[in-house]
């Protein structure tokens, strides 16, 4: 293998890709088209909930209970219902993802036994959001009958409630509860890994249909020369895409970056090289660039949103999906990257993840010449 051969193979893809603008389109704003979509779109935070109270007993304390969740800022109370059937049409028409019932007597229960039942009724359809949304009403609930315990023990005694156990949070690397600062480094690492197996899953294809790939048959390339030469034109594209797609993110989105630059850089420079050598492979092995194409896509799309840890915890899924996504890349790229951007840990924790993405790279480039030679044979 020889610099010079690869470095003319290289200069040869790059004036391809100059030539086709829809291929340097595709490589260039459609990165930045997903990174606006899906940054703004995929927002996992959950406040402002659509309320509906039914206060049945009106009575201070009942309608202090209701202030209490108008002063929370995930709560957003849309009407007060008159009865029990008012606050079910009001969940059953999506006007309310979460309803308050506050029974008759409330306030002679309060006062007398210093508990009390409040009934909350959840939309159950989205598991998760009611889940959520269920534990936001009980710590309100909580925090109110407390004060509430609190305030008839200073009346009724003249003694102040000490709390025997008191709980201090401390939130560490994303202290403002952002969800696109969990999303948004994730977004990148996915967004590469599409971009960049597509853009290469159609190179060799289309040398095949195009009749090119046989004048380079004729020339004393060999498999691993044209290999590595295609996959470095696009890897100036793809590193184009990456620090777009990262200052997008930091500047744009105002995602706080707490790690190094250079480990940044070397992991996503290895991150590219293993899909682009995957891109390859993939038309290596396709008849046609349709072919080609819808390869690129099942294997790395549907990877990268589901199997990487973008969206799904790998940790909540069956033990045997676990075992299956330690064999996509971007699953080991985003945790990378997310613990670049939001803990600034370094390469003495993140060794692991960088060693299998470079293992990865390896492994794609030798599949990848070796389906080469066998089709050239």
């Amino acid at each position: 293998m020889t610099a010079r051969r690869v470095w003319a193979v290289c200069r040869k893809e790059f004036r391809h890709i100059l030539r086709d603008p829809r291929s340097l389109v595709m490589a260039l704003v459609l990165p930045l088209v997903m990174m606006l979509l899906f940054g703004v779109a995929l927002n996992l935070d959950l406040d402002r909930i659509p309320t509906v109270v039914y206060d049945a007993d009106r009575s201070a304390q009942s309608r202090d209970l209701v202030q209490a969740f108008r002063g929370s800022r995930f709560f957003d109370i849309r009407e007060s219902a008159l009865d029990y059937p008012m606050l079910e049409r009001a969940i059953d028409s999506n006007r309310a993802l979460i309803g308050i019932a506050i029974p008759v007597g409330y306030a002679e229960r309060v006062a007398s036994s210093g508990a009390a039942d409040v009934q909350v009724i959840v939309d159950g359809s989205d598991s998760n959001t009611a889940s959520i949304a269920l534990g936001y009403a009980e710590s309100v609930i909580q925090a109110y009958a407390l004060r509430l315990g609190a305030q008839s023990l200073n009346q009724g005694a003249g003694l102040e409630l000490e709390i025997p156990v008191e709980t201090r949070v401390r939130i560490w690397y994303n202290n403002t509860l952002e969800s696109k600062n969990y999303v948004v480094p994730g977004l990148i690492a996915v967004i590469l890994m599409i971009v960049a197996s597509l853009l290469t899953s159609l190179t060799v294809a289309r040398e095949w249909e195009t009749g090119t790939m046989e004048q380079l048959l004729a020339t004393p390339l060999l498999p691993g020369e044209l290999v590595l030469g295609k996959m470095l034109a696009f890897f100036a594209v793809g590193v184009a895409d990456t620090i777009m797609a990262v200052l997008t993110g930091i500047y744009l989105f105002e995602v706080p970056f707490q790690g190094d630059v250079l480990l940044l850089a070397v992991s996503s420079g290895v991150f590219l090289c293993g899909t682009l050598f995957w891109g390859i492979y993939l038309s290596s092995l396709a008849q046609n660039q349709l072919m080609a194409f819808q390869m690129g896509m099942a294997s790395s799309f549907l990877p990268a949103f589901l199997l990487s840890g973008f969206i799904y915890v790998i940790d909540s899924m069956p033990p045997a999906i676990q075992w299956i996504t330690r064999l996509f890349p971007a699953r080991y790229f985003v945790t990378i990257i997310r613990a670049i951007f939001q803990k600034g840990v370094g390469l003495e924790v993140l060794w692991l993840e960088l060693l299998l993405l470079t293992v990865y790279s390896v492994t794609v480039f030798l599949l990848a010449a070796r389906a080469l030679r066998r089709r050239t044979v």
